[in-house]
Order: C-alpha cells, then structure tokens, then sequence
C-alpha cells in the first residue's frame, strides 16, 4: 500500500537535467527508414492547428501542399505559402501531450520557430469573441509541463519574442489582446470552482497546450509562441463557437505570419 504522503509520481523524480533515452531524431530516422522518406528539412516556421481548420481551409482552395519528408507516425503536414512565409502546418495536435511530441519532432526536423493558435475558451469577458490572445503566461494544469520544468504555477513565453510579435500585430490592427490562460487536460471538468480559481491566477482563457509548449520550449531552448482564439463560452450560449471568416484561418494565418515576420523569419 503506498505512504499517503509520498508524492505523485508526475510530480517526483523527474532529473530534469538528465537527458531523455527516447530522443525524436532516433524515431524520426526509423520513420524515414520504414517509409521510404526523403531526409528534407521541414520550414523554419511551423505552426500548430489543433482544431484542424486552418488544414482544412488550404486543402479545400488548393493552397497547401503536403510535406514529403515530414516523418511524424501520427500526422500531415501541410505547406502553405502566406504574407512572404513558407509556413508548415500539422492539424488536430489536441491537448498538452500530443502538442509537445509533435514540437519535439519539428525543432529535430528544421523547424526554428513554432507558433501555435489554439481555440480557447472565455473565462474574462476582455472583448467579444472571436479575438485572439498572446498568451504570456499559461497556469499549469496538465501533467506534460512537469516533465520538462520544475513545479511553479505557471509557464512563461519568452517576453522577446512576445514583445516583438504583439507590436507587430498590434502595428497592422489585428484584433489582438496580451493575456494569462489556463491550460488544462480535463475540458470537461471546468467546474465552476476550476474557472473562478484560474480567474483569481489572472487567467483570460482556457485552452488545452500553451503551459506545456512552453515549458518544453524553455527546457530545451526553443522558439515557440501560444495564441488562444477565443471563440467560444463552453457552449453556455447559443451560437458559441463561431470562428468568423472561413472558420477563422484567414485571421489565424495572418497571426502566425505576422509573427513569424516580427520573429525575423519569413
């Protein structure tokens, strides 16, 4: 029977600096190997589209090609052509630990910069939805982050980086706010009690993977921003959900290209 006060094993000896056995390299060249793959860099910028929309949208107008070398087991990737960036997009990376397996396969793969826009929901009313948030800091409610930092309640952005892309989308009028989320592996446990505890951390939205990226990016030095779309207010309203244009990839490209552009990448 195991002592009460031990502690979780998600929050115990994890050796930080120890490097990890399992290394995306290694997998990545098996894959290449079974699959026949070429050995190609994917674009130094890449983005992450967990609803899949973005994917969506430029398969349907013929604007995306697919990456021949990407080696990912579990995902596509597609590569667009946006506002002067080669942008390679991975589509349906749900949730704090897939978002982090596939952001550990892009910087073994090429990629420089990874930018992320994931739906998010509204738990402070800053504007009405759909707008989105540069997430500075996301509180740290999932297991992936504690793999890669020690325990503080939040994971941070790198302010450089954050500091250069909010001026330059605030420079070309995007519908941009600056902000704290809540990131959690359980969206179907929002209680009340949960939102009005992430609502006292600061937190304006809920999503599901900016806490992780960011800590997997500070652990191994990483470039990586996080932007929550906020569409929606969990479904309490009737109508909730809308994207806007073309289920909100328009604005979502224009986001990660502005950025990438900001970051010194295009």
């Amino acid at each position: 029977m195991a002592d009460k006060h031990e502690v979780p094993t998600i929050l115990g000896g994890k050796n930080y600096d120890s490097p990890s056995v399992f290394q995306p390299a290694n997998l990545l060249r098996e894959a290449r190997r079974q699959r026949g793959l070429p050995d190609a860099a994917v674009p130094a910028v890449c983005a992450l589209d967990p609803d899949g929309d973005i994917v969506r949208a430029l398969r349907a107008t013929g604007q995306a090609r697919r990456a021949a070398g990407w080696a990912c087991y579990h995902t596509d990737m597609d590569v667009t052509e946006h506002a002067g960036s080669t942008i390679g997009i991975v589509g349906l990376a749900v949730g704090a630990p897939f978002a982090v397996l596939v952001a550990e396969q892009l910087f073994a793969s090429g990629c420089r910069l990874l930018i992320s826009v994931t739906s998010a929901g509204q738990i402070a009313s800053v504007a009405p939805p759909p707008y989105f948030v540069l997430i500075d800091r996301a509180l740290r409610d999932e297991g992936t982050s504690q793999h890669y930092l020690p325990p503080p309640l939040f994971a941070e952005a790198d302010p450089m980086l954050a500091d250069r892309a909010f001026a330059a989308l605030a420079a070309r009028a995007v519908a941009v706010q600056r902000g704290t989320t809540w990131t959690t592996d359980a969206p179907y446990r929002e209680t009340k009690e949960a939102i009005a505890a992430a609502r006292a951390h600061g937190a304006v939205a809920v999503e599901m993977e900016a806490a992780a990226l960011y800590a997997f990016a500070r652990a191994r030095e990483r470039a990586v921003l996080c932007f929550a779309h906020v569409t929606n207010q969990m479904a309490r309203i009737e109508g909730d959900f809308e994207k806007g244009e073309a289920d909100g990839s328009r604005a979502s490209l224009d986001v990660i290209a502005t950025a990438a552009w900001a970051c010194g990448l295009t």
